[in-house]
């Protein structure tokens, strides 16, 4: 009986991730008590929808930037040249919005960050950023 070819799955493509700090400073209403950090999240991860993925993580390690969000790039917005980038300071109902048009367009190497998303970003040391959960 010869043996039928295996049928190749191709792995599902990477989305964009959007990586939320809720640890020591980021998310806690000790520090910003007038931000809503429960829905903040369920804000994104409803802008977002299925265009990405959203995910809490307990520390960053740059609470100086707090509220910190990661937006990395999908698979192909990596092959495209794009990396992730770092935005502080969100706080905001309209930067989450502008975030989550952003990953809507393709998020990083597909789209350039749209509005003041410039302003909020701001570069990591290499041990802070190989430090990024996977």
């Amino acid at each position: 009986m010869a043996r039928r070819p295996r049928k190749e799955t191709a792995a599902p493509a990477a989305p964009v991730t959007v990586t939320v700090c809720r640890g020591c400073c980021c998310g806690v209403a000790v520090k910003h008590p007038d931000v809503d950090h429960p829905g903040q999240l369920e804000r994104l991860r409803t802008g977002i929808g299925t265009a990405g993925k959203v995910r809490a993580v307990p520390c960053l390690d740059a609470c100086d930037h707090s509220n910190v969000v990661v937006v990395s790039p999908s698979a192909e917005g990596r092959k495209a040249g794009g990396r992730p980038v770092w935005l502080g300071w969100v706080l905001a109902d309209d930067m989450l919005d502008e975030i989550s048009d952003w990953v809507q367009a393709g998020g990083p190497g597909i789209a350039e960050p749209p509005g003041t998303l410039d302003l909020q970003q701001f570069a990591v040391s290499r041990r802070v950023g190989q430090g990024l959960p996977a």
